[in-house]
């Protein structure tokens, strides 16, 4: 086994754990950081992969949150079971716009999207509106909806709704999802935490289309790679999911607005200009 591969696979789980929580495109970095951290894998196992190493970052969730999402926990009376699974039926809810129409379009955003200009474009996009929403939040009276269980299932469909955007690399889906929270009155705890717990089946979903297109055959060397990544973005985002719960409570985002800005800036000119 190649030591320089592991070396660049442990790198790109790093990218995953932390850009796959915070609102700056977990799937737009990878594709750039396969610029400068080749695998020299075949382009149908990266196209997989860049994918499939998110479900790492999604098991931190369910780590970090198994008793809040587990309906079945003993240590839950039976009202707090029922506000569980009303809260899974929202999740559910919320999934189906991505999968209605994600699922159909997949290949075709695949070809059309996944390059970098449109990752710089989004970025910048994002960046922008993430700076302008919270300037209006911070001119706005009303009070932000801070508890997930008040969260309507209209609501969560709405949110369900701004999730469609991330199919477009560089958008972020938490980036989508918590922007379009916020944008319907969510605090951005609640906003995060929602998000959070919608990427679960978003990401077995889609990880599973991924793997089922690229077929069962893999060899050990793309087996080693491709769970030493989901690893390092599992241990990873229990780190970055703690850092941002913890940011959004005294802190906007603004300043991933500003990263995603310069960012994509730098993408532009890199493309541009040195490739």
């Amino acid at each position: 086994m190649d030591i320089l591969l592991m070396i660049k696979t442990i790198l790109l789980g790093i990218v995953e754990g932390i850009t796959e929580w915070l609102p700056i495109s977990s799937t737009g970095h990878l594709i750039l950081a396969d610029e400068f951290i080749k695998l020299n894998m075949s382009d149908a196992f990266m196209e997989m992969f860049n994918v499939v190493i998110q479900l790492g970052a999604i098991m931190a969730v369910v780590v970090l949150y198994f008793h809040k999402l587990n309906p079945f926990s003993p240590k839950k009376n039976r009202r707090e079971k029922g506000d569980t699974i009303i809260l899974w039926t929202k999740v559910i809810l919320a999934v189906l716009p991505a999968a209605v129409i994600g699922i159909p379009l997949d290949d075709w955003l695949d070809e059309h999207f996944y390059n970098p200009p449109v990752v710089a474009a989004m970025l910048i996009i994002y960046g922008i509106l993430f700076i302008v929403v919270e300037n209006r939040n911070r001119r706005s009276r009303r009070r932000p909806m801070d508890d997930l269980d008040r969260l309507s299932y209209p609501m969560a469909l709405a949110i369900g709704a701004f999730q469609v955007l991330s199919l477009i690399p560089g958008t972020s889906r938490s980036g989508a999802t918590i922007l379009g929270g916020i944008l319907i009155g969510c605090s951005r705890t609640v906003a995060a935490e929602f998000s959070f717990f919608l990427g679960i089946p978003v990401m077995f979903g889609a990880s599973l289309l991924k793997i089922v297109k690229f077929g069962f055959q893999f060899t050990s060397v793309e087996v080693i790679v491709l769970l030493t990544g989901m690893i390092v973005s599992f241990l990873v985002s229990i780190i970055a999911i703690k850092f941002l719960l913890g940011y959004i409570k005294k802190n906007d985002f603004k300043a991933f607005g500003v990263y995603r800005i310069i960012l994509g800036i730098l993408v532009i000119a890199y493309f541009a200009f040195l490739k």
